[in-house]
């Protein structure tokens, strides 16, 4: 059987340019003692693989050039050499940016049995759902009635973050940069803040109108003017949660940090970035109390999909672009 797949051809710098992502064809070996092949259904492309594109280990390994590109994904188990899993299985993995995945059967994971369409395991039920609630328990320790701030709060991980805020009780500000984005979240009950072409000042005011009482914990996807806003805008003890700073993923060279880190040191607040995978030992607590609410349409999600295999590269690109409302997903036929 052959498997297509994508692989890059370069390292690049600064935004990707498409030509870098290259479509190849291969024929898969014979399947082996403890392997599975799967036929993937849905694949994710998500912000983090940017950094897996520069060549540099960080918290994770860089692709190999020339090699598959890996991300999440779900399919059904066509063949199988393992006693764990049967044909016709539905599975995740991180097999992704291919049609036809052959792994070990240890790296993959038969989807929880809920009543749910099975791309949720990619977005609000998956990784970017698992890192809201870790961001906002375990790093920013949320508490009733706290005000809470998110950027890219219409995105997969902000858009699950708000809620699981509101539910909280406190008043809860997402920043997004187009007038769809910002009516969604107002229809969920968030205050919304336009984001786009504004310096931090501007920014800053519009926080402190938008939230009177100041925040408690800011949820950080994006960095930049938006972080800066939001270190004018903490009360004393808040708590940030470093999930990713977006806006920084495709600069070339070192980007300045805030001009006000002071606030740190003035409103005594903690600032801690974290990698969700380090968390995973929660995931079946996460699942326990998410996993009913989005069963029973108490969590809503949005999903940005695009179609076929060769759409992925572009729907990664999308990403940087804010293209997306909600889990950018590709769905393979």
């Amino acid at each position: 059987m052959q498997s297509n797949y994508y692989s890059i051809s370069e390292y690049p710098t600064g935004t990707p340019n498409p030509d870098v992502f290259v479509l190849n064809q291969q024929e898969l070996p014979a399947l082996q003692d403890g392997e599975v092949r799967i036929r993937n259904h849905w694949l994710s492309v998500d912000p983090y693989m940017r950094g897996r594109m520069s060549g540099v280990k960080t918290y994770i390994d860089p692709f190999a050039l020339n090699a598959p590109l890996e991300g999440a994904a779900v399919g059904e188990i066509i063949e199988s050499r393992d006693d764990r899993f049967k044909v016709g299985d539905r599975v995740t993995h991180m097999g992704g940016w291919r049609d036809v995945a052959q792994l070990s059967a240890d790296t993959v994971t038969a989807l929880p049995d809920l009543d749910v369409p099975e791309q949720a395991y990619l977005g609000v039920l998956g990784m970017p759902g698992m890192t809201a609630w870790t961001g906002l328990n375990a790093i920013a320790h949320m508490q009733e009635g706290d005000n809470v701030l998110v950027s890219a709060a219409s995105g997969a991980v902000g858009s699950l973050a708000v809620q699981l805020a509101k539910a909280k009780g406190g008043t809860v500000v997402g920043l997004a940069g187009s007038q769809k984005k910002r009516d969604w979240l107002e229809s969920q009950g968030i205050v919304a803040v336009d984001y786009r072409d504004k310096d931090a000042a501007t920014l800053s005011d519009d926080l402190a109108k938008a939230c009177p009482g100041g925040f408690d914990v800011y949820y950080e996807n994006v960095g930049g003017v938006c972080l800066e806003a939001a270190l004018n805008n903490l009360n004393v003890g808040a708590r940030i949660a470093v999930c990713g700073m977006i806006s920084r993923y495709n600069d070339e060279g070192p980007a300045p940090g805030p001009a006000n880190l002071a606030m740190i040191l003035i409103r005594r607040a903690s600032m801690q970035g974290f990698i969700v995978f380090e968390h995973w030992d929660n995931y079946p607590a996460f699942l326990a109390e998410v996993g009913p609410q989005v069963a029973a349409g108490d969590i809503h999600y949005q999903e940005t999909v695009r179609e076929g295999l060769e759409a992925t590269p572009e729907a990664f690109l999308d990403l940087f672009k804010g293209a997306n409302s909600g889990k950018m997903l590709v769905r393979l036929s």
